[in-house]
């Protein structure tokens, strides 16, 4: 069982949801990044999703977009986002999914990536513009190194859409709560649990939500239909905000316990 299946087995056994932040490796600063990892953990992570920067991120709104610039200038590709999570891995255990465009993924190498992100503690992938009918070589290079790979699904898929992907996927489903790209909304999404339900008539694996979801108020929504709640725009701008402050980590752990429902 991989980390990611065994942590949220553990979580169904305990009647209990999970909460997934995401930030953008090495915003402000790959140091910073290391230090967030741990943080999150210790805020309450049950996984954490680390976006690998890349230059042209069509599916991510402005906020997650200027993460990347900021990332990329830093000189951080994958190389780098690689030796974070080793050195993070000192102090936690927390599962970690590598969130990026295929392009980052393909220019490394799949066998060269896999085996480096396996030894450096990742533990999936999320590849966004990865279709499931042309994932068929990457997906089998991602099971020889038991990594999971992580597939979006969205209220436009449909149901043999689902279908496919769920055959293809391992760790668990990210059901997106709306069309559109990544950022704050006011309020969840109705199609979000329609779509959950849709996901659970296909598969047994857990269904995470994710976009727009940026309050505590959001979060204790999608724990009532799904598994988990993903929060990336909301502490990403909050980043943002501090940017390479002192108190960083400090703040944005604070900031992410204070999304976790009583």
């Amino acid at each position: 069982m991989s980390r990611i299946a065994d942590t949220f087995a553990r979580l169904r056994a305990e009647k209990r949801r999970g909460f997934i932040p995401f930030i953008t490796a090495g915003d402000p600063t790959p140091d910073a990044t290391r230090a967030l990892i741990v943080e999150l953990a210790r805020a309450g992570a049950t996984l954490i999703e680390l976006g690998v920067p890349f230059s042209d991120p069509m599916a991510d709104g402005p906020v997650i977009q200027r993460a990347s610039e900021r990332a990329l200038r830093n000189g951080v590709g994958i190389a780098e986002v690689l030796a974070v999570i080793a050195d993070a891995r000192r102090e936690t255990d927390v599962p970690i999914v590598l969130f990026s465009y295929y392009n980052p993924l393909l220019q490394f190498g799949a066998e060269r990536l896999c085996a480096e992100a396996r030894r450096a503690g990742v533990d999936g992938m999320l590849v966004t513009d990865l279709a499931p009918e042309e994932a068929t070589e990457f997906a089998a290079t991602l099971r020889a190194h038991e990594l999971d790979l992580i597939f979006l699904v969205a209220p436009t898929s449909t149901d043999e859409r689902l279908r496919r992907i769920a055959e293809r996927a391992s760790g668990f489903i990210y059901a997106v709560s709306r069309a559109g790209v990544t950022g704050v909304q006011s309020r969840s999404s109705a199609e979000a649990g329609q779509l959950v339900g849709r996901v659970r008539a296909v598969t047994e694996l857990p269904v995470a939500v994710g976009f727009g979801i940026s309050t505590r108020e959001q979060v204790a929504d999608v724990w009532r239909y799904a598994d988990a709640a993903v929060v990336g725009s909301a502490i990403v701008a909050e980043m943002e905000k501090r940017g390479d402050a002192p108190d960083l980590v400090a703040h944005i752990g604070g900031f992410a316990r204070g999304l976790l429902p009583p």
